[in-house]
């Protein structure tokens, strides 16, 4: 694992990147700028510089994330190295298993069926 950079603070596209959150400093920064990235339950930009004990919350593709930073790094590391940056305290993943489900070969959905799907859908 690289050290601990010389300044106590890392811009946060750039720990998002490190930290692997992100697959990209670009998609780091497009999330900080789209409001999807927080720290100590404020938005900010990209170029906001985080600190050990920071709390960040991410919408990354993968689903949210809430990370508590341990480490700082400014450059992109392993997966696991990577890990070693930041306490895990996200939500678990909501279950796959679908509301409604209809049978194999049933046919074309009913009125009532479409509507089923349309109210999952909005959801």
């Amino acid at each position: 694992m690289q050290p601990e950079p010389a300044s106590p603070l890392v811009r946060l596209d750039r720990w998002l990147c490190a930290a692997r959150v992100f697959k990209s400093r670009t998609l780091a920064a497009a999330a900080c700028g789209a409001g999807h990235v927080s720290v100590n339950g404020r938005a900010v930009r990209a170029s906001h510089a985080v600190k050990v004990g920071d709390e960040v919350r991410a919408k990354p593709p993968r689903g949210p994330v809430v990370l508590i930073v341990i480490r700082l790094a400014d450059k992109r590391l392993s997966p696991k190295d990577a890990v070693l940056l930041y306490e895990d305290r996200s939500p678990p993943p909501p279950p796959d298993d679908p509301v409604f489900r209809r049978e194999r070969g049933s046919g074309r959905p009913t009125k009532a069926d479409r509507r089923k799907l349309d109210k999952m859908r909005r959801w």
